[in-house]
């Protein structure tokens, strides 16, 4: 029998804006006995972190610090049973962890919204993974918890109401208000300056990714319209939402062997709309642009954020609506408050404790929160705060419309 490792969790990243509060959120909520460490590659910065979380614990002040460059990664990743990571962008920073975590066995979850990263490390470290035992859980913040947990959650309801479906259609209508963090605003230039890099990762995982047998998962990517089930302007919504929840529709045989997931900005103010289709337009125009890019990488930093009054005004709503062939409807929403910093480091801690601690399948690999986690990981948010809940049964509309 294989020793016990020392540690349940390794906190990568506790010295930028997010990963501070992911540190703050485990400090409060990790359970006693929790062996748990911070990781990087400065200790000053690392005891400066440990000394603010001892404030919230007091038995933080004995959190042991692994000053951990790229050569010494593998050894932290053989000593964890969970690496949680928030050092982005991932394409940058991102691959030497996962690759000593597929390595070693070792449970790893992260932050990043970037499909170029998830698709290539499908395709360098996946098979590695399911060797050793590793799961590799990618997008555990924002990007993409709610929405993949909530269609979850939407499709188990309609099930409920009247068993399998022989179609289900799935609109998710995302509406927040808050900031973009330094870090995140890092990894979407970085994405929308690969356009190229992109299509060919994923080009590469379709072509060796197994599909499923009889079965047919779809995304379009729908177009503007005004819904009347989010009672707003509906904008396609271009994000790493929908890859996410077509990969868990493709691993779960209870989304229906015709699933399709169409994903949506909800505007209420058509003139707002038409603004925000313009500044990303222009995000990704700029991006092409190296002086521009670097420009604009300067106005926000990774590791800026705001402060915490303006992170208490901040929330989030996805709102669902599935549709099955039968006429069976089904109206739901996922909530929270701030989605970009408080609620993402919620949803990565939790997902980091419900891989070290609750009773998941037995799977191993690149796996989605819903594929990995499941309704283990929803009670958990729910138990810390995030809403998830049926609403009224939707208007009766056509799909997309």
């Amino acid at each position: 029998m294989a020793e016990p490792r020392p540690y349940d969790l390794v906190l990568f990243g506790a010295t930028g804006f997010t990963g501070g509060l992911t540190a703050e959120y485990l400090a409060r909520a990790a359970p006693d006995g929790c062996r748990w460490a911070l990781a990087g590659r400065d200790e000053g910065r690392l005891a400066a972190v440990r000394t603010k979380l001892a404030r919230i614990d007091p038995r933080c002040a004995d959190l042991p610090l692994l000053v951990a460059d790229r050569e010494a990664l593998r050894a932290v990743a053989a000593d964890a049973r969970v690496v949680v990571s928030t050092v982005g962008p991932y394409l940058r920073h991102g691959e030497p962890l996962v690759a000593a975590c597929a390595d070693s066995g070792t449970d790893y979850v992260d932050l990043t919204g970037e499909p170029e990263f998830v698709d290539r490390m499908y395709l360098r470290h996946h098979e590695r993974a399911l060797a050793t035992g590793a799961r590799l859980v990618h997008a555990c913040g924002f990007d993409s918890v709610p929405h993949d947990l909530g269609v979850l959650f939407t499709v188990e309801e309609l099930l409920r109401r009247g068993g399998p479906a022989a179609r289900v259609s799935v609109e998710g209508f995302v509406r927040a208000g808050g900031t973009v963090s330094g870090g995140t605003f890092a990894s979407a230039m970085t994405a929308f300056s690969r356009p190229r890099a992109m299509a060919r990762a994923a080009r590469a995982r379709r072509a060796v990714e197994p599909r499923p047998k009889g079965r047919l998962v779809r995304t379009p990517a729908g177009h503007p319209h005004r819904s009347r089930a989010a009672r707003a302007w509906a904008l396609p919504l271009p994000t790493i939402d929908p890859q996410v929840v077509s990969r868990s529709a493709a691993a779960l045989e209870n989304y229906g062997p015709d699933f399709g997931y169409a994903h949506y900005a909800a505007v209420r103010r058509l003139p707002i709309a038409l603004g925000g289709v313009a500044a990303v337009a222009a995000l990704a125009v700029a991006a092409q642009l190296p002086l521009l890019r670097r420009a604009l990488g300067r106005l926000r930093k990774p590791g800026d954020g705001p402060g915490a009054e303006q992170r208490a005004r901040s929330w989030f709503a996805v709102r669902f609506v599935a549709r099955a062939h039968d006429g069976r409807t089904v109206l739901t929403e996922v909530s929270g408050g701030d989605p970009g910093y408080q609620e993402t480091a919620k949803m990565l801690a939790e997902s980091a404790l419900c891989l070290a601690y609750d009773d998941l399948p037995p799977l191993a690999g690149q796996l989605t929160t819903a594929v990995a986690m499941g309704r283990p990981l929803i009670d958990r948010l729910v138990a810390a705060g995030i809403s998830f809940r049926v609403l009224d049964t939707p208007p009766a509309t056509a799909p997309g419309r």
